[in-house]
């Protein structure tokens, strides 16, 4: 991962076709190099978590190339590698895993991120409706241990809920993320794979909970 992190480090300074083009090889194995790590990671959770048995690297892995039409920063490039781990059959919306690779920012999530709107609302429903459920959840030792719970929220509980509902504040999120920070020594270290896989282990109640609501 070193050299891995060195590119994304270089690219973050030259961020332009000229010196992406010229350093072309540097991308391809610091891509590959990626790739690698998310398939190990891939076939290790799916040994407890059987919805990923068969997925391969290439289909999780996002394209290092950025979106600019809508966007004030025309930066070609992200600075960054991201793979998000969904079974078979999830689905777009539904909540998985994601691996995010970034000099001085790399983290682990899981939980859903820009799902569609009935899904959100069932979610809500979940929560409020089975809330002992939930909160053993974010309760439990290992899972405050290992995340913080994010994600961009409204100022008010959404319609059709009670705006005194115990669990309001978690009903207010509009997407709810769980967040595992990793240190670059982390990501340097030999046991990165082992401490990835254990942390994603710790997300899968939260993540069934809310897989459990959108069947």
């Amino acid at each position: 991962m070193k050299e891995t992190l060195q590119f994304l480090k270089d690219l973050k300074k030259n961020n332009n076709r000229e010196w992406f083009n010229v350093h072309k090889e540097m991308f391809t194995a610091a891509s590959d190099n990626f790739a690698d790590f998310v398939q190990s990671l891939i076939d290790v959770v799916a040994g407890f978590d059987k919805t990923l048995a068969g997925l391969l690297a290439k289909d999780s892995v996002f394209r290092i190339y950025r979106d600019v039409r809508f966007s004030k920063d025309k930066s070609p490039y992200k600075t960054y590698f991201g793979a998000n781990l969904m079974g078979k059959g999830a689905g777009c919306g539904k909540a998985g895993y994601y691996f995010h690779l970034e000099p001085g920012s790399s983290f682990l999530a899981g939980g859903i991120h820009m799902t569609e709107p009935q899904n959100l609302k069932a979610v809500r429903e979940e929560i409020s409706g089975n809330s002992d459920s939930f909160l053993k959840i974010i309760n439990n030792r290992e899972f405050a241990e290992n995340f913080s719970i994010r994600g961009e929220k409204l100022s008010r509980v959404p319609q059709g809920f009670d705006k005194d509902d115990p669990m309001a504040e978690y009903l207010k999120h509009k997407e709810i993320l769980i967040h595992h920070s990793i240190s670059d020594r982390e990501i340097l270290s030999d046991q990165l794979l082992d401490d990835c896989a254990r942390v994603c282990q710790a997300m899968v109640p939260f993540n069934r909970f809310i897989n459990a609501s959108l069947q």
